[in-house]
């Protein structure tokens, strides 16, 4: 064998054989990699040109890809299948959100209701009566989950308060029985809570959420309330409750209000102020999510509705702006970014079930009509309301829990959000922390499936992604953003 010879064989053995992994180009040049086990890193074009054609000398870089599966010589099956387990922990238990839509009445009007509400001064027909909702209970207790929550929704759920609160009782008993943990949570928009109704939740440990969309002219714009001022009830509220966590009682557990914010055009242009209010609440989480069109929104669409990329510039400025506020020293964090960050740099899962592969429908969620119909998720129930039981999995008074599990609904929309199965998903490199969604397909689309390729949620979600990481690339945002997901 001549010198030439030997060490192109030396070469050879020295160059990283390459596994299956995919990519994405970023901006700048630079080519973001991941794999299955949830591992990713960046290269820049150079390296990745070097790296895909096994023609990676060692030295720094090599090793770090070696030490998050990379190459393939040196993978560590055990840890890249633990680490997969456990990003796809969930899959082990039971749905663990339970979702009773305590009535369909509202006293508002918003704009992109998704809740299928009818005026509050109608009949109670559309409310959840004690049996159903004390049946929901026990159902809900038959998750194999350890842990679950109970959320009450509406609707505008104080208008039936004394099914509310008896079921909150009911509930309390039921899971001490059981030994069951059992989380409960109120989904409100304030304008009919009193001091007494404000005492019972604390004292029965219901944490609190409603909605705010920004300070009171964008507010009232979105979410009508022609009794009264909406963001004025839910201000008063949010620093009541906010008060209430900040004393603590020594009896009970009393949990920091959280607030939604949903995003319309109106909102575009208003990142700031909408932060501000936050901040000026006593808030330390916004959620900037995006509008979706279904229910009421798709109607509105021309009028509040917006383009992926619209959101996209929205989303970016805000969440630099958001930055700022925490490098001088304001505690702000950002929920979507707090998810994506949770899945990519702790290998974990947030809990959000709209990202997750499979989805959260039925396998991680149930949604409890008021009059017992059970729905694979919240959205799916809203599509049964306009007249398409497609994602109706059952009836709390009917049909058994196995039954509803394995109903063809669940089936289905276990099926059709599975990456793997989706062409474009199951190449890209988000795959380990993305998710889709069987409604926002249908609705959309038409199909459970839908095309990724023309899907604005796709391509929303595409963009804030490559936010997060450019913004990594940089010292001093990667230090907030890592800070707000460190174990």
């Amino acid at each position: 064998m001549t010198p030439k010879t030997a060490a192109k064989k030396t070469a050879e053995r020295a160059a990283p054989a390459v596994p299956y992994f995919n990519f994405r180009r970023l901006s700048g040049g630079r080519v973001l990699l991941s794999n299955d086990s949830g591992a990713f890193i960046e290269l820049s074009g150079g390296e990745f040109s070097l790296y895909s054609s096994g023609r990676l000398k060692p030295g720094a870089l090599r090793s770090e890809l070696e030490a998050k599966g990379f190459v393939r010589d040196m993978m560590d099956f055990d840890g890249l299948a633990s680490a997969a387990s456990r990003r796809n922990s969930f899959l082990n238990s039971g749905p663990g959100l339970h979702i009773l839509v305590m009535t369909l009445r509202c006293n508002h009007k918003c704009l992109y209701c998704q809740s299928s509400a009818v005026g509050a001064d109608g009949g109670r027909e559309t409310d959840m009566s004690r049996k159903v909702a004390r049946r929901s209970v026990d159902f809900a207790l038959q998750s194999p989950a350890q842990g679950i929550t109970i959320e009450f929704q509406g609707g505008e759920p104080l208008l039936n308060w004394d099914t509310l609160s008896d079921t909150v009782l009911y509930a309390r008993a039921a899971a001490k029985k059981k030994k069951k943990e059992v989380s409960l949570a109120l989904v409100s928009n304030f304008s009919l809570m009193t001091e007494a109704k404000a005492k019972f939740l604390l004292e029965n440990e219901v944490s609190i959420c409603t909605s705010l969309d920004g300070p009171a002219a964008l507010h009232n714009a979105n979410r009508v309330y022609a009794c009264g001022n909406s963001h004025a009830s839910t201000g008063r509220w949010l620093e009541y409750f906010s008060g209430k966590a900040a004393r603590q009682s020594p009896d009970y557990k009393v949990f920091r209000p959280s607030a939604l914010l949903t995003v319309t055009r109106a909102s575009l242009g208003q990142g700031k102020k909408i932060v501000d209010e936050y901040v000026r609440l006593g808030l330390e989480d916004v959620f900037l999510r995006p509008l979706a069109p279904i229910g009421f929104a798709r109607k509105l669409w021309p009028k509040i509705g917006y383009t992926p990329a619209e959101f996209s510039a929205f989303y970016r400025s805000t969440l630099e702006y958001i930055l700022k506020l925490n490098a001088a020293g304001t505690r702000m964090r950002e929920r979507n970014a707090m998810i994506l960050l949770a899945k990519m740099l702790n290998g974990a899962d947030p809990g959000f079930l709209d990202l997750r592969c499979p989805c959260g429908a039925a396998i991680g969620q149930v949604a409890y009509n008021y009059n017992g119909d059970l729905y694979t998720c919240d959205e799916g129930r809203m599509v049964g309301w306009e007249g398409n039981d497609l994602f109706k999995a059952g009836n709390v008074l009917k049909d058994s829990y196995r039954d509803v599990i394995l109903s063809p609904a669940a089936r289905a929309c276990a099926a059709a959000s599975t990456l793997d199965s989706q062409p474009q998903c199951s190449r890209c490199a988000y795959k380990p922390y993305c998710g889709v969604c069987p409604v926002y397909n249908y609705e959309t689309q038409g199909s459970l499936w839908g095309d990724m390729a023309s899907s604005g949620r796709c391509s929303l979600y595409l963009d804030l992604f490559d936010t997060l990481a450019e913004l990594l690339k940089k010292p001093a945002s990667a230090a907030i953003l890592k800070g707000w997901v460190a174990k």
